[in-house]
């Protein structure tokens, strides 16, 4: 179906839920072709990272043009730092058929949700807070004071889980990326957004069986 308007798929979920590593290990293979849309972040780059590949990472005062300029699908503020979607690439990709794969924050979803409302939208959620807790600190990348604001919000986005469509939880690596798979590649056989193509077809067989009568 090559005219078809791509997907806008959404994954977020509270700190340290492994959003990135779920991320990471689908576009390992990619065997969907999904479109990754790198985000832009005020954040300190963390060991591992790479700017351009896990996010574009940009002074507070760049990222204040990119708002002022309408530049961003959504952005937020998070302990701190800002957070944001261009939307240039994302539009140009659906356009063309592909599925655009966005890895954001809670609060940038639901923002992404408000705009763009026909994306599908995933929550990423963790086996318990304790395994939440353990992870966030085995990151070695915060303090305790700051732990504990994580945690807080992250009590803040679980709640928020209502206003997606699927949650998949993060138990093991592999678990999630299948059923992230799945959830995806079943959207694309939805009855709205197949039933065009199907009735083309049919409008097709029999204008050409008319015209060999």
């Amino acid at each position: 179906m090559t005219d078809r308007r791509g997907l806008l798929i959404v994954l977020s979920g509270p700190s340290g839920v492994g959003k990135g590593t779920v991320r990471a290990a689908i576009f390992e293979n990619n065997i969907f072709n999904y479109v990754y849309s790198v985000s832009a972040t005020t954040r300190k780059m963390r060991p591992g990272e790479q700017d351009g590949v896990d996010y574009y990472y940009v002074t507070r005062s760049h990222f204040e043009e990119l708002i002022r300029h309408d530049k961003l699908l959504e952005y937020a503020e998070y302990v701190g730092n800002y957070y944001g979607t261009p939307i240039e690439k994302i539009e140009e990709n659906l356009a063309k058929g592909k599925d655009v794969f966005l890895e954001i924050e809670v609060q940038g979803a639901l923002k992404v949700r408000e705009r763009m409302s026909e994306g599908i939208f995933i929550f990423l959620a963790p086996p318990n807070l304790h395994e939440l807790e353990s992870r966030i600190i085995g990151r070695g990348t915060d303090d305790m004071a700051v732990i504990y604001e994580r945690m807080q919000k992250a009590r803040e986005e679980i709640e928020m889980m209502k206003h997606y469509d699927y949650v998949v939880v993060n138990d093991q690596v592999s678990n999630a990326v299948q059923k992230v798979n799945a959830i995806i590649q079943s959207e694309h056989l939805k009855v709205d957004r197949v039933v065009d193509q199907i009735q083309s077809q049919i409008r097709d067989y029999f204008q050409k069986g008319n015209e060999d009568l």
